[in-house]
């Protein structure tokens, strides 16, 4: 008689090794797919393109014709001790506001505090709206230097931290919190151990939303000599030098996009698995 049913149904064994993809090490154990790894091949393709943007901007530079006040600004130490001032200052601001930003989340998500929501989103939201360019020039009457710089420019990129923190906080599933309450858990623990760690993909695009901005407002800390690029740019424009400014343009350009594609591999990583 011939066979009409079809081929014998997979066993368990069989069918689990069809579904899942094991380590092939010592252990076994699910491999993490490709959304869950916290870096991916995809992940070469923007330093690859912006070392082309730099190495196609230094073959440029070299072809045009410039004097001695371009070629001053555009020297390499000078350019690289200008990067490494401008990456601190960045890095320095995007810390602050995240460790300001978030217990202020934090606690306005909190049912016997949340009323202060509207004041701390206010003067948030003032931080912003006000002029930098206005605060640096207010402030620098007083006080200038790294500091000054560093604060303004915090109350400036405070914002976006802080609203993604709320709206983080505010996506867990109050099923997961009931459950987590269920356990035994501390209002502290909830908050360590599943609201943050759920809220962190927001958070964390929160807070590259804040480097960004550091970085490309910390150029307008040269009127207060606080240093990074902001000096050779501002000293390019000043003197009419095309060439000059054009470059420290794109270099600033590109640090902004590379410190935004580490911060995403930082946020990817403390990422909970799961939730990648």
């Amino acid at each position: 008689m011939t066979d009409t049913l079809g081929p014998a149904p997979a066993t368990h064994a069989e069918a689990a090794a069809d579904d899942v993809d094991v380590y092939e090490g010592t252990g076994g154990g699910p491999r993490p797919t490709q959304a869950q790894r916290i870096v991916t091949p995809r992940d070469a393709v923007l330093p690859i393109v912006l070392l082309a943007t730099l190495v196609a901007l230094y073959v440029w530079v070299q072809g045009q014709t410039l004097d001695n006040i371009s070629v001053n600004i555009l020297a390499t130490d000078a350019i690289v001790s200008a990067t490494i001032e401008h990456v601190y200052i960045a890095f320095t601001i995007a810390i602050l506001v995240v460790l300001i930003a978030v217990p202020l989340g934090v606690l306005v998500t909190r049912e016997r505090t949340k009323f202060l929501a509207p004041i701390v989103l206010a003067v948030a939201n003032f931080g912003q709206a006000a002029p930098s360019l206005g605060l640096l020039a207010l402030v620098g009457i007083y006080y200038t230097g790294f500091w000054a710089v560093v604060v303004i420019l915090t109350g400036y990129a405070l914002l976006s931290v802080l609203r993604n923190t709320i709206a983080g906080l505010q996506q867990v599933d109050k099923g997961v919190l009931d459950a987590a309450k269920g356990m035994g858990m501390s209002p502290m623990a909830v908050l360590l151990r599943v609201e943050l760690p759920l809220a962190v993909p927001i958070i964390g695009a929160g807070a590259r939303t804040a480097l960004i901005l550091a970085v490309a407002t910390v150029p307008l800390g040269a009127f207060l000599n606080a240093g990074g690029l902001g000096q050779q740019l501002i000293a390019s424009i000043k003197t009419d030098r095309a060439a000059a400014t054009l470059a420290i343009a794109v270099i600033i350009a590109v640090l902004a996009l590379f410190l935004d594609w580490l911060a995403g591999i930082l946020q990817r990583a403390a990422t909970p698995r799961g939730v990648r």
